[in-house]
């Protein structure tokens, strides 16, 4: 029983050790958090102009067809 306490004190004491660093680096995760955030909307910009761009194309060849 005193092993499995002690394990459960080691897995305590890393979890607040992780909370210390993150109370103490909370801007490095904030960068982190704020880099993802651009990513996702940077993918998406370029996912509506990717759509734009087949529609224009299929536009163009339903176009060239009736002509």
């Amino acid at each position: 029983m005193e092993f499995v306490w002690s394990v459960v004190a080691f897995i305590g004491e890393a979890i607040e050790a992780i909370f210390g660093y993150a109370e103490h680096h909370h801007w490095l995760f904030a960068l982190l958090a704020g880099g993802y955030v651009f990513y996702l909307h940077d993918r998406s910009v370029h996912a509506r102009f990717d759509a734009l761009d087949k529609r224009v194309d299929e536009i163009r060849r339903r176009l060239a067809i009736e002509y």
